[in-house]
């Protein structure tokens, strides 16, 4: 996906992109696809990958998409020491849409079936994205 479509709901911790950045490099690929809500690119898991690509200067991330308010298999969580009392969907999509990050570490998705294992080599992801 473009990366110009992708809207995070997170702040990141910088230490961690950075860390991240450098094992990127060194794979010189992309190891893990980003979980986004389908209708609105609001990014659910892969705010750092997310950082990375923007840092690296790629043009597109891979990306699995899902049906985020309707899709019951993804299960939403705190993270504990989030300063949060309680969370939902809609919380998540409403702070993408407007901007107004969560802090890093809020949100926690937790799915069914795991994230595919994949190795998309930085230099497709150079280039722009193409439809399927």
């Amino acid at each position: 996906m473009p990366l110009e479509i992708l809207r995070p709901h997170e702040q990141i911790i910088d230490n961690k992109v950075d860390q991240l950045e450098r094992v990127t490099h060194r794979w010189n690929a992309y190891t893990k696809p980003l979980l986004l809500d389908l209708a609105t690119g609001t990014i659910l898991d892969g705010h750092h990958r997310y950082r990375v690509a923007q840092r690296i200067g790629l043009l597109c991330v891979p990306c699995v998409l899902i049906d985020y308010l309707e899709d019951d298999t993804i299960e939403l969580d705190l993270w504990p020491n989030s300063g949060r009392e309680t969370i939902s969907k809609q919380d998540v999509i409403d702070a993408a849409l407007s901007g107004e990050l969560m802090l890093p570490k809020t949100s926690r998705h937790r799915l069914s079936d795991h994230l595919p294992p994949i190795a998309v080599p930085l230099s497709r992801l150079r280039q722009p994205a193409v439809d399927n």
